[in-house]
């Protein structure tokens, strides 16, 4: 009879994941091809995919084009493109799909986080359900691909696969250069970490130094060492090609290094140059301050079509986290943090360094033009900050557990009918003007 429950909560649990995934999925990729064209900074990362399968490099016009981002989410672009065609859903198919399956890995990390189904299934569903997730899947930029890399390699390091985490991590570098915070955060957390656990073994007495050398260098060549080497692979087609921007400057520019390190050293140089000095005004900037609580989400598509039905119509692509969702996990960051700060439990100080690397190192740069939607790469880490608060209300000592059960369960239907509510900006759908109006809950949302 135990056996036979435990294959019936098996299986109820396998098919609650499947409705999330499929859910997931199928709010994605049905009309993946709306809006029909190039939304937001769409037209630069399509235009370099197009240039990629055709140059291996980025041109303008049949000359060399300076590129400020890595290759590989360019790449991933390029493979959608390859598979389905040059249109509107060859270019998004590859974001979606990384989108879908991430939501599968944050159940994966929810569950050995939290050691429950239960909270696993809850941190799915409520990902599922948050309108960033899914502008951000359905949109080619080279964000999803950052924090879909950036989540599997913090997997890999829950199970403690290092070498699988450090190419993860060099993927994600080579999308976009913030990845480089998560590398340097839980690179220098993992070596303390296990400095420790030698420091504390009682079976090693003797000769602690060496193992600490050992320790030291090997987490080095993991998260340090091949994160750069993954990096510098993907500008093979820089590095074969003669048409790259800079690519000759090394032998106009003689030195002590081979022209082609020269060239490529310089090109880097460049590049952080433009990340460090970008003050450019925009009208959808936001600084981090104001991430969590959506104050000033970014408009990717506006458009005035007709086909509503109405006088005047409105078709918008918002890239709008959930609000209640986001509101409630910018609450429990707080709350999190407290409790983390009194009891130091591993698991909660690893979803807050989670949050934080991709967070905090944004007010180190006031200055510079920052987006809402840059918040992507922390957003499963804070809707998981939500569940844990969630758990421990629920494992509580203190007040009904029935009534806290029930207390959850609203707060999630709340969260998804705000979702529902909010949909159609989430996915460009045609609406009449006076509904998306009702939409736009705050001034600073249009």
């Amino acid at each position: 009879m135990t056996k036979a429950l435990e294959g019936f909560r098996y299986l109820l649990i396998r098919r609650w994941l499947l409705l999330i995934l499929a859910f997931s999925a199928i709010v994605r990729f049905v009309n993946l091809g709306r809006p029909k064209e190039l939304v937001f900074d769409e037209i630069y990362y399509v235009d370099a995919a197009r240039d990629y399968l055709k140059y291996g490099v980025e041109i303008e016009k049949g000359t060399a084009e300076f590129i400020v981002h890595p290759p590989v989410g360019k790449w991933i672009i390029a493979s959608g493109i390859k598979l389905f065609g040059d249109n509107s859903f060859g270019w998004r198919f590859s974001t979606a799909l990384l989108g879908s399956i991430s939501i599968l890995f944050v159940y994966l990390i929810a569950k050995h986080l939290f050691k429950s189904e239960r909270w696993a299934l809850l941190s799915a569903g409520l990902v599922s359900l948050d309108g960033l997730h899914l502008v951000m899947s359905r949109t080619s930029l080279l964000d999803m691909t950052l924090m879909f890399f950036v989540l599997v390699a913090l997997y890999a390091l829950l199970k403690e696969n290092f070498w699988i985490a450090g190419f993860l991590f060099g993927l994600a570098f080579a999308t976009k250069w913030s990845a480089i915070y998560y590398i340097a955060f839980f690179g220098i957390y993992y070596l303390i970490r296990n400095i420790y656990r030698v420091r504390t073994n009682k079976e090693i007495e003797e000769d602690k130094s060496r193992n600490y050398l050992k320790i030291t260098t090997l987490l080095s060549a993991q998260l340090g060492i091949l994160p750069v080497l993954i990096y510098v692979v993907s500008w093979f087609g820089w590095f074969k090609s003669t048409l790259g921007w800079s690519r000759n400057w090394g032998a106009e520019n003689p030195g002590f290094l081979p022209d082609v390190i020269s060239s490529f050293w310089y090109y880097h140089s460049e590049m952080l140059y433009f990340h460090t000095h970008l003050t450019e005004n925009h009208n959808y900037e936001a600084k981090a301050w104001s991430w969590l609580v959506m104050y000033r989400p970014t408009s990717f598509f506006y458009e005035t079509p007709k086909g509503c039905g109405a006088s005047s119509c409105a078709q918008e692509v918002l890239a709008l986290g959930t609000p209640l969702l986001w509101w409630a996990a910018a609450i429990a960051l707080v709350f999190l943090f407290s409790f983390w700060f009194k009891n130091r439990e591993l698991n909660t100080g690893f979803i807050l360094l989670a949050v934080g690397s991709g967070y905090v190192p944004w007010f180190v740069y006031p200055q510079r033009t920052t987006f809402t939607f840059y918040s992507i790469i922390f957003e499963p880490w804070l809707i998981m900050t939500l569940v844990a608060v969630l758990r421990i209300y629920y494992l509580s000592s203190f007040g009904n557990q029935k009534l806290k059960f029930y207390s959850i369960i609203f707060l999630t239907s709340l969260i998804a009918a705000n979702f529902l509510y909010h949909f159609p900006v989430f996915v460009g759908q045609i609406i009449t003007y006076d509904d998306w109006r009702s939409l736009m809950w705050f001034k600073k949302w249009i």
